[in-house]
């Protein structure tokens, strides 16, 4: 993998990392398919202004209209809506646990439905970054016996529904720039998560959203998370792989603990150093590639290498 991928992962995790406390923070006022709705449709507008802004062609092919539609439900609505709901039962913290489970759900469904071939390091990569996690954030696994099972299942569904979307991402979405993909998958997350509220009515028009705080998460969240940080994800997917982009999901842990250090002053103990060194190793080993099994791509547009 070429440097500049490592560079958009560790940036990728930064973004995301305070995903988690933002929903955290909203799910005060606003119901899960809600923070979806106002994060799809910030996440839009920032596109969409940037698009315009850099002259990137925005319309893609008419026959991609279907599978973006799809994206925007399996890799926004259905995960998005999931993982605000796991978040009023279980705590921030373990949501970003179950959430790094990603890579193996996208290493398994590649290999079931999608014809994958997998290299030993990369396992081994896998597994240590794992591993990493539970050092890391210094696990106690009788934490794993949560009351309302329905929380934990939530975030291991979403994290299935993240590893389905990339590999479609990844095979129908070669002729599309990251930024097209970012700003339809976006929109039709927007329209769909719209027509949800109007018919369940289950949206609060509030003032909430005036607020500073409220606004300040919703730009984090949206502008930012669910913006430009898809079109990294998905450059990463494009230039590298739907496993290679997944694997964000073990940093994101460590870079929330980094947030919590500069932020919230919390402490940093030997344990996270260690497990932070694992986690690092075990992105670096996934991201190799054995020769022998690695598929050509179709060589890509003009509009592909500017993206």
């Amino acid at each position: 993998m070429k440097p500049i991928l490592y560079l958009g992962l560790f940036i990728l995790s930064l973004i995301w990392g305070a995903s988690f406390f933002f929903i955290k923070t909203l799910l005060v006022h606003y119901t899960p398919i809600g923070i979806v709705f106002y994060r799809s449709l910030f996440g839009t507008v920032i596109i969409l202004l940037l698009m315009l802004f850099l002259r990137k062609k925005i319309w893609p092919n008419k026959k991609d209209w279907k599978i973006l539609i799809l994206i925007g439900l399996l890799n926004s609505v259905i995960p998005w809506s999931l993982i605000g709901y796991s978040e009023t039962i279980i705590s921030s913290g373990l949501a970003s646990i179950l959430n790094a489970t990603t890579p193996i759900w996208t290493l398994i469904i590649g290999i079931l439905l999608f014809s994958s071939k997998l290299n030993r390091w990369q396992i081994v990569g896998i597994v240590s970054g794992f591993a990493g996690i539970f050092i890391l954030l210094d696990i106690d696994f009788s934490q794993l016996q949560i009351n309302n099972i329905s929380g934990f299942l939530g975030m291991i569904i979403a994290a299935i529904f993240y590893g389905v979307s990339s590999h479609l991402s990844r095979k129908y979405f070669q002729s599309l720039s990251a930024y097209q993909i970012t700003f339809f998958t976006l929109a039709a997350s927007t329209g769909i998560s719209a027509a949800i509220l109007a018919v369940t009515d289950s949206f609060k028009w509030s003032l909430f959203i005036a607020e500073p705080a409220t606004l300040f998460s919703f730009l984090g969240l949206g502008s930012l998370g669910s913006g430009l940080a898809l079109v990294i994800y998905y450059y990463l997917i494009q230039k590298g792989s739907a496993e290679f982009a997944s694997l964000v999901t073990y940093l994101v842990p460590v870079t929330a603990l980094f947030w919590g250090a500069a932020i919230l002053g919390e402490a940093i103990h030997p344990s996270m150093i260690f497990g932070l060194a694992l986690i690092l190793s075990g992105v670096y080993i996934s991201g190799r590639k054995n020769k022998r099994t690695v598929k050509p791509l179709a060589p890509m547009t003009g509009q592909q290498q500017d993206a």
